[in-house]
């Protein structure tokens, strides 16, 4: 306890220190710290231990976070406006509401993490890990999912405008109800995918064939 409670002030000391902005965290062990609703933005977190730490209603625009261990983090609501993510591990982590509008998450894991009502807008998802994450009414136009495992990943009500999912594995994804206007699916595998309700038009399918307005009733 003794030990938790001394990295806790010793990290909050850098933080609050006004040369801050130009520390660099890459590598540190940060684990398990609370740091909710401050403003980390643009701070350099490469390969750094943030697993099970309390980041919710942080400022991280344009942070750097690649590479950095994140399971079962909370980073509810924060701020992540074009921060680097890229193969950062954040399985298990908790990103309702959080903005990740233009963010770079090349091949993130985010096995079984809940990203309920979180923005993705433009966000680079190329080959990421989603399996069995929680995307229900997640913004993701113009989203990067090219080669993006989303087995069994949960896209009720979510929004794909205008996304890429080329090559894409939505292996028992339930898409019920999503808005897949303008969607590129080609070569991506459906296979038991639900997609009652969903909104079609204008949609790339797998087979190339462009897939006319219309909501699927049954699948």
């Amino acid at each position: 306890m003794k030990d938790y409670a001394n990295k806790q002030e010793f990290i909050l000391n850098q933080i609050t220190n006004k040369y801050f902005q130009r520390h660099n965290f890459s590598g540190y062990d940060l684990s398990e710290i609370d740091l909710k609703g401050l403003d980390l933005s643009g701070v350099n977190f490469i390969g750094a231990d943030l697993r099970g730490t309390n980041l919710s209603g942080c400022i991280l625009t344009r942070a750097n976070l690649s590479g950095a261990n994140l399971m079962q983090a909370s980073l509810c609501e924060a701020n992540l406006y074009e921060a680097s993510l890229c193969e950062a591990n954040l399985s298990n982590t908790d990103l309702r509401q959080a903005n990740l509008c233009g963010s770079f998450l090349w091949r993130v894991k985010l096995i079984n993490s809940n990203l309920w009502g979180t923005s993705l807008c433009a966000a680079d998802l190329r080959e990421a890990d989603l399996t069995e994450a929680k995307l229900i009414e997640t913004s993701l136009i113009e989203a990067n999912l090219v080669r993006a495992n989303l087995t069994k990943v949960k896209l009720c009500g979510a929004i794909l405008l205008e996304a890429n999912l080329t090559e894409a594995n939505l292996t028992s994804a339930d898409l019920t109800w999503a808005n897949l206007t303008k969607t590129n699916l080609s070569k991506a595998n459906l296979y038991q995918t639900n997609l009652i309700y969903a909104k079609f038009r204008d949609t790339i399918m797998p087979d190339a064939t462009v897939k006319e307005p219309s909501i699927v009733i049954s699948y």
